[in-house]
């Protein structure tokens, strides 16, 4: 069941390009998915993990962005609303990074936050 919400987690087109050409590269096909989570850890308290995947567990909440299929966990849900994963890879440092309204504070290197 795919839940379309206001409040959701959103890709950026940079990052959806980035992760078709990762799956792609790793020759993964087109039953895989992108899964966000937060786990504790780094120096604010929290990191994001991302990963990819084909099978939905229970109690897994899927959202859907520019045709890109994101899926969470119940628990990291409450930390990822209105979230949107985006790619950089300019000078200010290259690779994947959350644009999350919900963060209080994050560490320098914008590895973890905190709520």
């Amino acid at each position: 069941m795919e839940t379309t919400m206001m409040n959701g987690i959103y890709i950026s087109e940079r990052a959806k390009e980035k992760v078709l050409e990762l799956l792609t590269t790793e020759g993964k096909g087109d039953n895989y998915f992108v899964r966000v989570s937060v786990v504790s850890g780094g120096c604010s308290g929290l990191t994001y993990k991302m990963d990819f995947d084909n099978e939905v567990k229970a109690g897994d909440q899927i959202f859907e962005d520019k045709g890109m299929k994101l899926v969470t966990d119940r628990k990291s849900v409450l930390y990822l609303f209105s979230t949107t994963l985006d790619y950089s890879d300019g000078l200010e440092g290259k690779g994947f990074h959350f644009m999350n309204p919900n963060a209080s504070r994050t560490c320098a290197c914008g590895e973890s936050f905190s709520v």
